[in-house]
C-alpha cells in the first residue's frame, strides 16, 4: 500500500502548559539493582546494550523476567536479581558480504497462539524475531526463550539483500493487539517511515508477519517565523524514530522522532499525528561539517520545547486504572526522563534522573520500560529498567584503551513516584488482560 505522507503544514502540536523542570534541578533516584556489564568489542562478543522490556510471570511474580537487546550482541535475559538467565547470540550475515544480526529493540506479547512472546527488531536483517518465552523454566531460573520465527518471514522495508545492506532497516519497536490481531509497529532507520506489522501464525508453530500499511513523518518543518526548519544530519540521513510504546488502552503510538521530538498518531497508522512536545534543539539550523562527522549549530530561536534534550530516545507507560497513568520518555541529551499525564493532551508533569548510590547511574538511556504490577519482594510496588549507555566502572583492554560499558539498570517505582509526587497503583492495570 502507498504509505500516507505529511506535509510540514498539515502538522498538529499540541502546547504543553506546565512550568518546565531545569534539568540540572531534576531529582534524582537510585537504581536498585543492576546487570552485568556488556562489551562492544570482540573479546564482548559485540555486545551493545540498547532496549529492555519486562515480562511478567503468570503465577510467579518474583520470577519475571528482564529481556534486552545488544544490538550484534544479541538478546540477553535476566531476573529480576539483575543475573544472566540466557544469552541469544544474535544470526549471522546470510552472505559472505552482507550485514551481520543486529538486535535493536524488543516488547512482549501475551497470549499469541497460547504462548507469550519477545518480540526483536533484526536491524541488520531487516526482519522480526519471536522468541516464546516458557513460564516453567523462568521459574526454575533456566533460559526461558526459545526462537519460533519463521524462517521464511519477509524483510520488512526492503525488497532484497542490497537494500537491506544499505541499512534502511527495522529499527524501533512496539506491540499493540486488539479485536482484529496482533500487530508491531516498527519504524525504519535513517528514515521518518513507521509501519504496522500484523503477526501471524506459520507452520510448525513458528510465527511470521506481513507489513499492513505505512506512515511517513516530516523531515522538514515550518517555524513561526516563515522558515523551514531540517534537523542537520549525516548526508543522505532523515530524522529516524526509535523510541515508541502503544497506549494500549487508546490504541494510541507515542513516537520519538529522536531530532525533532514525541508524536501521538493513532495505532493503526490511520488517523493524524500530533507532535506533543518537541525537543530543546528543534528550529536550530545547523551545518554539516564531514571533517569532524559534526553539525555545527546556529543560533537557537526559542523555537523547541523545554522538557526534552535530542535525542529523544525511549518511551514507556506506566498504567493506572480509569484510564490514567503517565508516558516517560528518555531524554538522552540531558541523561533525564520526562514524565507526561498519560491522558487528556498529555501534560508534561517533571523529570528525573537515575544517579549512582548503590550501583552507578544512568546515562545516554536508549530504551527503559515501567511495570506497574508487584514483582516479588525487591519491587512489590513496581519497577522501571532503564538502559545505561555509560556503565561504570569503566574497564580497558589488553592495550589499555577504554571498552564501550552498557548495562541495564532497575529502579524502584515507588522511589520515582516519591520524587514527583505520582501514584502508585498495583492493581490498576494487568498487562495479561489489556
Amino acid at each position: 500500500m502507498r504509505p500516507l505522507t505529511l506535509a510540514p503544514l498539515a502538522i498538529l502540536t499540541l502546547s504543553l502548559v506546565a512550568t518546565p523542570a531545569v534539568a540540572d534541578e531534576a531529582p534524582t533516584v537510585t537504581a536498585k539493582v543492576e546487570t552485568p556489564a556488556l562489551y562492544d568489542d570482540g573479546d564482548g562478543g559485540n555486545a551493545n546494550g540498547d532496549d529492555p522490556a519486562i515480562w511478567v510471570h503468570p503465577a510467579k511474580p518474583g520470577k519475571s523476567v528482564v529481556v534486552t537487546t545488544a544490538k550484534e550482541g544479541g538478546l540477553y535475559a535476566y531476573d529480576l536479581k539483575g543475573a544472566q538467565l540466557q544469552h541469544i547470540p544474535a544470526p549471522p550475515p546470510p552472505g559472505e558480504d552482507d550485514e551481520p544480526g543486529r538486535f535493536n529493540n524488543v516488547d512482549l506479547v501475551y497470549g499469541f497462539a497460547g504462548r507469550d512472546l519477545a518480540v526483536v527488531t533484526d536491524r541488520g536483517h531487516d526482519k522480526l524475531r519471536f522468541y516464546a518465552v516458557d513460564p516453567a523454566k523462568a521459574a526454575t531460573s533456566g533460559a526461558p526463550l526459545t526462537d519460533i520465527t519463521d524462517p521464511n518471514v519477509p524483510f520488512v522495508f526492503n525488497d532484497d539483500q542490497d537494500g537491506v545492506n544499505d541499512a534502511t532497516t527495522a529499527y524501533g519497536l512496539a506491540t499493540w493487539q486488539d479485536k482484529t490481531g496482533v500487530y508491531a509497529l516498527v519504524s525504519r532507520r535513517h528514515q521518518t517511515s513507521i509501519g504496522l506489522v500484523r503477526l501471524t501464525p506459520a507452520p510448525g508453530g513458528k510465527v511470521g508477519y506481513h507489513l499492513i500499511r505505512t506512515i511517513t513523518l516530516p523531515s522538514s518543518f515550518k517555524l513561526p517565523d516563515g522558515t523551514t526548519w531540517t534537523p542537520c544530519l549525516e548526508p543522505g540521513e532523515l530524522p529516524q524514530v526509535e523510541g515508541m510504546v502503544v497506549d494500549g488502552g487508546r490504541d494510541v503510538l507515542y513516537a520519538a522522532q529522536e531530532d525533532v521530538g514525541i508524536w501521538r498518531i493513532p495505532a493503526d497508522l490511520k488517523g493524524q499525528p500530533v507532535l506533543i512536545d518537541k525537543v530543546r534543539e528543534y528550529g536550530v539550523p545547523g551545518t554539516y561539517d564531514p571533517a569532524t562527522e559534526e553539525c555545527d549549530p546556529g543560533l537557537d530561536h526559542g523555537f523547541g520545547g523545554s522538557h526534552l534534550s535530542a535525542d529523544a530516545e525511549g518511551l514507556t507507560i506506566y498504567y493506572r486504572k480509569d484510564g490514567l497513568g503517565y508516558l516517560l520518555a528518555s531524554s538522552q541529551g540531558d541523561d533525564t526522563f520526562a514524565v507526561y499525564r498519560r491522558e487528556g493532551g498529555n501534560d508534561y508533569i517533571g523529570q528525573f534522573r537515575v544517579g549512582p548510590r548503590r550501583v552507578d547511574g544512568a546515562q545516554t538511556s536508549d530504551g527503559a520500560m515501567a511495570m506497574n504490577v508487584p514483582l516479588g519482594d525487591t519491587f512489590s510496588s513496581g519497577l522501571f529498567v532503564t538502559h545505561d549507555g555509560i556503565n561504570t566502572p569503566e574497564a580497558k583492554n589488553a592495550d589499555g584503551e577504554l571498552r564501550e560499558n552498557t548495562n541495564f539498570k532497575f529502579v524502584k517505582w515507588e522511589d520515582i513516584a516519591r520524587k514527583l509526587n505520582l501514584r502508585v497503583e498495583t492493581r490498576g492495570w494487568d498487562p495479561r488482560k489489556s
